[in-house]
């Protein structure tokens, strides 16, 4: 299974992927049709599949077109967001399973960004839409800070190695919020450092990897002594919501 990282808008991803023994793809939160219909001409594949995290307009803008385009495409989302993601078809829950040619992806149901939010992972690769971010982790538009702290501590069990598939190129901001309260954190340091060479030549910084999340990426370093510190918070919840907090204003 090949998988595409396509860019659009200002800085979201698609990801298409490609199973090149059936000559179909699958797309994971299609923001525009263009780059995707580009990417299908090129791989001569057909599209089966819409994978949606949630329902947010940059991730199912090309829905419809994409449908037009493949009638018999299948739209898969959140059955929370049943009702706000354009021609959903499939209906999905927690612990669902969507295959794609050789691939069976589980379905986690991770709000905080929206009450629906889910991610589509298998135990390489994870497509987490807007809740865990290079670095970071997304706004909370419609959920709690319990909700999101839940479910970014769900997805730091995940194995060390799995591909983390993030819809935005946020790192390199992140990264520099990070340093704010987490300065003497060497992989950190090194983290930045790296980011800021690969930004400068334009290079993306995604995909990320679990374990280099949960060494430099605040928001699942909660439990840390020296974060809860620098926040002034006494537990892990109280230390998520202020750096959520002091991250907006930043």
């Amino acid at each position: 299974m090949d998988i595409y990282r396509l860019p659009a808008l200002q800085d979201n991803y698609i990801f298409l992927l490609h199973d090149p023994n059936t000559a179909t793809a699958a797309v994971v939160d299609p923001a525009v049709p263009e780059p995707v219909l580009a990417m299908l001409d090129e791989l001569g594949a057909r599209l089966t599949a819409i994978l949606n995290t949630h329902h947010h307009w940059d991730h199912v803008g090309a829905n419809q077109a994409l449908r037009s385009r493949f009638p018999d495409v299948q739209v898969y989302g959140s059955r929370v967001d049943c009702g706000r993601i354009p021609e959903q078809s499939v209906y999905l829950e927690a612990g669902d399973r969507v295959s794609f040619g050789d691939l069976t992806l589980e379905v986690l149901f991770i709000p905080g960004h929206t009450r629906g939010h889910i991610a589509y992972y298998t135990p390489e690769d994870l497509f987490c839409g807007d809740t865990l971010f290079a670095g970071g982790c997304g706004r909370l538009f419609e959920g709690t800070p319990s909700e999101m702290l839940a479910s970014l501590m769900q997805l730091a069990q995940l194995p060390d190695a799995t591909r983390v598939w993030c819809a935005h190129e946020y790192t390199q901001k992140n990264l520099a919020f990070a340093l704010t309260v987490d300065g003497d954190n060497p992989a950190l340091q090194k983290r930045y450092a790296q980011v800021c060479r690969d930004r400068a030549h334009g290079k993306s910084t995604i995909p990320s990897t679990i374990g280099l999340e949960k060494a430099t990426n605040p928001f699942l370093r909660c439990h840390c002594p020296n974060l809860q510190a620098a926040v002034k918070a006494d537990t892990p919840l109280q230390t998520f919501t202020r750096l959520r907090g002091k991250r907006d204003q930043y």
